[in-house]
């Protein structure tokens, strides 16, 4: 065995260099293969969660289809059994929809955290540079920190009639129709048809124009909201499921956009914005203003502990007549807290500003140029 201590007057043995942590706490320091294995865990954990909520969206379509085949079964059965099973069970099949619909909007939470990790952290692992968007922890922190459904109600309503439950409701609409015109005794006119069609009181018309109405506004609701493509847990066509339809979604966006902060619409032949990420919206960026007594150590613990750029703009205030330093900082939502904390450790008496920034671009941020 080789002999661990060196002669005397010989050289020191090299040590390896201790890799700088990228997180710490309480002097604890996380090295770069511990944050690694930690992210990986996280991910597990996502991903079971995500499995979860999979899982109880096939329970809610399974009930629709167990439910309709009994609800056909005992209408066809029987003569003396009447069709208005299979309406309670439409009004039944509606429900799940509804109850999936809510169950799918939890899995596109946890699911939309896992594509952000595959997307942006595990796949940067394969292809050079070989290191993560430098975006993808902040986003990832801010679903973490405020989370919210990254899909709405009508989308999710909609992308699983689509899915699943259109099927559902035009095989109850051709057992209906069987129903009406098989018993008690084949229909042989369109008079008949109705008669055997009536609800108690209510005339075969009636019931029919209803059940009409009824499915078409469902059919609208899932042609309608084909267009929208905030869903990310799921395999999406490159072009949408309806392209004109998703050219119409993508135009009422941008005349909203419009609206609320007066961009200008692209002009004929200009490049295309940049696609939606797959994790949704973009994470918020704030402006913060900073008028300290100590503004270069406020300065410096920003651009060490933060890592973020400061500029010092030059101010007076009028009320005491002492020319200060501004700093100008351009932080992220989830950066706020840790800005108010060391500019209250460095001079308690500062006066801060923050405001919303529409976009802020360059390094750290979003790119220039897309």
């Amino acid at each position: 065995m080789a002999d661990l201590n060196p002669p005397p007057g010989g050289p020191a043995p090299k040590t390896p260099p201790t890799a700088e942590p990228v997180w710490t706490f309480r002097g604890y320091g996380l090295r770069s293969s511990e944050f690694t294995t930690a992210m990986v865990h996280f991910y597990r954990g996502e991903l079971q969660r995500s499995n979860t909520w999979r899982t109880r969206l096939d329970n809610t379509t399974n009930w629709a289809v167990v439910t309709t085949g009994a609800a056909i079964s005992f209408a066809l059965s029987d003569p003396a059994h009447h069709f208005g099973v299979i309406i309670l069970n439409t009004l039944l099949v509606t429900l799940f929809l509804w109850i999936e619909a809510r169950r799918y909007r939890y899995y596109e939470l946890w699911s939309r955290r896992v594509r952000l990790m595959e997307t942006d952290f595990f796949a940067a692992m394969l292809v050079p540079p070989f290191a993560p968007s430098p975006e993808w922890a902040e986003n990832l922190a801010e679903t973490l920190l405020n989370p919210d459904f990254p899909i709405s109600m009508w989308e999710a309503f909609g992308r699983r009639f689509r899915r699943n439950f259109v099927w559902i409701y035009i095989i109850l609409g051709l057992a209906w129709a069987l129903k009406s015109y098989l018993h008690p005794v084949p229909a042989m006119s369109w008079a008949e048809f109705m008669a055997h069609s009536a609800l108690g009181p209510i005339p075969g018309w009636v019931v029919l124009l209803a059940g009409l109405i009824y499915n078409g506004a469902l059919l609208a609701i899932g042609l309608f909201t084909a267009g929208l493509t905030q869903a990310s847990g799921e395999v999406l066509p490159k072009f949408g499921e309806f392209p004109v339809l998703s050219g119409l979604w993508q135009a009422m966006e941008t005349h909203e956009a419009h609206n609320e902060g007066g961009a200008m619409a692209p002009k004929p032949g200009a490049p295309a914005a940049a696609p939606r990420a797959a994790y949704g919206r973009r994470r918020q960026q704030l402006l913060a203003l900073i008028i300290a007594s100590k503004p270069q150590a406020v300065a410096d613990r920003i651009l060490k502990d933060l890592r973020r750029g400061a500029t010092a703009l030059h101010g007076k205030g009028m009320y005491t007549q002492q020319e200060r330093e501004v700093l100008l900082v351009a932080v992220t939502v989830t950066e706020m807290n840790q800005l108010k904390a060391l500019v209250n450790a460095e001079d308690p008496n500062a006066f801060v500003i923050v405001s919303p920034a529409r976009e802020v671009l360059g390094r750290g941020f979003q790119p220039l140029t897309h």
